[in-house]
């Protein structure tokens, strides 16, 4: 059983709430591969926490300067969509960003949601 836990991960793992604490674009603790950033739907207050796989989700512009992502983000209390558009360098660290129907936030936004619902 001990393979597992080591593929799927497990054991010791917390809730969303604890796992949002310090979040960085670079990742958090065993989740090198996650960059996250938080978005608030207009005309809600909720706060969506958005997480983008630097390996998996990135799409090379076609110019070849860095990378771009497209995601649709809608809450699980708000259903107003929001149609996201981030630009990274090659670095993959983001350089720009373009939302419709929304706004990023920073995590303290999120963290102050969270603990209100």
């Amino acid at each position: 059983m001990g393979f597992l836990k080591k593929i799927f991960g497990g054991g010791g793992g917390g809730t969303a709430k604890d796992a949002s604490a310090d979040v960085k674009a670079s990742g958090v603790s065993g989740d090198p591969a996650g960059m996250y950033f938080y978005i608030q739907p207009d005309n809600c207050d909720e706060v969506v926490r958005l997480r983008v796989n630097r390996d998996n989700d990135l799409s090379l512009n076609d110019d070849d300067s860095g990378y771009w992502v497209h995601k649709v983000v809608r809450g699980a209390k708000c259903f107003n969509g929001v149609d996201v558009d981030l630009y990274f360098d090659m670095s993959k660290r983001l350089k720009d960003s373009t939302l419709k129907g929304g706004k990023l936030v920073e995590e303290a936004a999120y963290n102050e949601w969270t603990t209100q619902s």
